[in-house]
């Protein structure tokens, strides 16, 4: 079967879904489990899911799958029993947005990757079905009261800035296949003591757990449904809350609020913020967060130079992009990209 993919450019679809007042709930889940053939799964996911009008992000390897998406409220037992339907599948966790006020998602993508999550694993005696211990909310609080458990952050820096759980360790890296190696390393002589680590929906700690326990690490655990099951059960269940400011979150929302603490500033002006935006210029596009103020001189920009250019005619725009004119300011998240731009002057 031919890759399946949308017709309708996604400026219309944007425009589509903004329009249309269909109530939609953002769901994210991930599985780690064989799939002999995920190109014909996927052909056969993608024509299940768009007649229910699910939208979203979806990745599938022969390890698994990786979801974020966006379904019709009404569609959501459909959903579910259609998920539920593939072998392996019956009764997996969904995790349902924290905050899910603004629309995630315009499109639906499902792409096939050799994995998953890119975790530049080459060892052939790795094996994912050897992980640490799954640990609730509840569990999680009990086991951060002890000083000596080490809380481990398996998110890229831009994540870890808006928003993490108290007294947790950041793995200063831009990559998860680089996090990796650094995380053995930096906690290379307490092996022995109590590890936790989280990320945002389980998928990059679940499988960090199992590569600690394959370099000798004896007592790890791994959040189980990350930050966003963590913040539902906590909620739920009446629980302290240890985590402080934002989730970052992969979708148009870009960040679910946690807690009234506001604990990054913006990129421009050094003031507290915790917005992430993309540079308005087509030709930068840059993630970065940004303050109210900065956002109106700059006109959602992130310098002067993008605001100029994101002041011209569109054709002219476009020559820009070509290179005729390259613009200073190319998309990257990268922690030095970052102490880059709040060096310079807007």
């Amino acid at each position: 079967m031919p890759f399946l993919h949308n017709r309708i450019s996604r400026t219309e679809l944007k425009q589509r879904i903004e329009a249309d007042p269909t109530p939609r709930t953002t769901i994210s889940f991930y599985l780690y489990t064989p799939i002999a053939d995920p190109v014909t799964q996927r052909d056969d996911w993608y024509a299940r899911m768009s007649e229910l009008g699910v939208l979203g992000r979806i990745y599938m390897a022969e390890e698994g799958v990786n979801a974020q998406i966006s379904v019709p409220t009404n569609h959501l037992d459909a959903f579910r029993s259609l998920l539920y339907a593939y072998p392996g599948f019956d009764g997996l966790r969904l995790n349902m947005a924290v905050d899910d006020r603004k629309v995630s998602f315009y499109v639906l993508d499902i792409k096939v990757r050799p994995r998953i999550v890119a975790d530049g694993i080459g060892d052939p005696d790795f094996d994912m079905r050897r992980k640490g211990r799954y640990v609730d909310a509840g569990g999680f609080n009990r086991l951060t009261q002890d000083p000596d458990t080490l809380v481990i952050d398996m998110r890229n820096h831009y994540e870890f800035e808006v928003g993490h759980f108290r007294d947790a360790i950041e793995i200063p890296s831009d990559t998860f296949r680089e996090q990796l190696p650094m995380a053995v390393d930096m906690l290379g002589d307490r092996k022995d003591r109590n590890i936790i680590m989280y990320c945002t929906g389980g998928i990059r700690c679940e499988k960090a757990s199992a590569w600690m326990l394959h370099n000798g690490f004896s007592n790890v655990f791994h959040l189980e449904g990350g930050i966003i099951n963590y913040v539902r059960q906590v909620r739920e269940n009446g629980l302290e809350n240890k985590f402080i400011g934002k989730n970052f979150v992969f979708d148009e929302r870009l960040g679910e609020r946690i807690s009234d603490d506001v604990i990054a500033h913006c990129h421009i002006c050094g003031k507290s913020a915790d917005t992430h935006v993309n540079c308005a210029y087509k030709g930068c596009h840059l993630l970065f967060i940004q303050c109210e103020q900065c956002a109106r001189e700059l006109e959602g920009c992130c310098s002067n130079d993008c605001r100029e250019a994101h002041r011209l005619p569109e054709a002219e725009q476009a020559l820009l992009r070509k290179g005729a004119r390259r613009p200073h300011n190319i998309f990257n998240k990268s922690r030095a990209r970052m102490k880059d731009l709040s060096r310079r002057d807007p």
